[in-house]
């Protein structure tokens, strides 16, 4: 995911803005003095925002330069130095908050998303986001899910068709509705189904939907559902339609992540790396004697 684009640019001005406004109070002598700073972890973790702490640094100095000591998506340990700064002491102050709430909540994202990713090791299955995500922070929140070994869902509504359960419910039914959006996005447009019952899943793939999502189905019940779903896609399928269904676990309960895995699905969506995990403590300190 590029964080290169306008878009980011854009939301730093607003960032900026919202805890600066008219400008810093707190001002000190000397406020053009070149000094330099470090970030000290306070907890072990994730780290994710890099490129984000150089940009908010670089836009009220350009002459900041930002030395990283992990890696973007390393881990690192309590009392650990994760990078320094060199720049104009009322930049560094100026611009201190935004980037280390930035940090921590990113940090935050990729470490719970590390912590889902590795419990997955070896089981050929993938993690995936949600679009549960902070409005204005979707970019960056869905970055941090990536820096923590997950995948990617869906960036908007115009990704992919997808029919969930209040679509479905205003439709005529699924294998209608299946049939009016091929004949309607483009094709290289993927098409997803939500079932919530066995019938939906059976139903979703004679219809020749790309993709299945599983939504809150136990695991017990997955790995008797999973086999018969790719049986019957193999079965119902055509030249149009030959390649595989792909299957995914959604409104799963996160402590039981490895039953979901042992299903079969190909991958599992989680809105918790996002939507519950804790900010990771960092903290900005003046090198002494400056």
């Amino acid at each position: 995911m590029d964080l290169q684009i306008p878009t980011i640019n854009n939301l730093i001005d607003l960032w900026l803005t919202e805890d600066l406004g008219r400008g810093d109070l707190t001002t000190v002598l000397d406020d053009d003095e070149v000094c330099s700073a470090i970030w000290i972890a306070k907890q072990s973790g994730i780290f994710c925002s890099g490129p984000l702490v150089q940009k908010i640094f670089q836009k009220l100095d350009k002459s900041a330069q930002i030395s990283l000591e992990v890696d973007e998506g390393g881990a690192f340990k309590s009392g650990q130095k994760v990078l320094s700064v060199t720049g104009k002491k009322s930049a560094l102050l100026a611009g201190e908050r935004t980037s280390l709430n930035l940090a921590m909540h990113l940090s935050g994202i990729a470490t719970e998303t590390k912590h889902l990713v590795s419990q997955l090791n070896g089981t050929g299955v993938r993690l995936a986001d949600t679009r549960k995500t902070t409005p204005g922070l979707r970019l960056l929140e869905k970055y941090a899910f990536k820096c923590g070994g997950g995948m990617n869902h869906r960036m908007g509504l115009d990704d992919a068709a997808m029919l969930k359960e209040n679509h479905i419910a205003w439709s005529r039914g699924i294998s209608e509705s299946v049939q009016s959006l091929r004949e309607s996005i483009p094709w290289t447009a993927k098409i997803i189904v939500e079932a919530e019952t066995e019938e939906q899943a059976k139903e979703a793939v004679i219809s020749g939907a790309d993709g299945v999502l599983l939504d809150e189905i136990p695991p017990n019940q997955l790995k008797i559902l999973v086999p018969i779903l790719r049986k019957l896609a193999r079965t119902s399928s055509n030249e149009r339609e030959s390649r595989q269904i792909v299957l995914e676990a959604s409104g799963i309960d996160p402590r039981k992540i490895k039953d979901y895995a042992s299903t079969g699905v190909d991958f599992i969506s989680s809105s918790s790396p996002i939507t519950k995990s804790y900010w990771i403590d960092f903290s900005m300190r003046f090198n002494k004697g400056q």
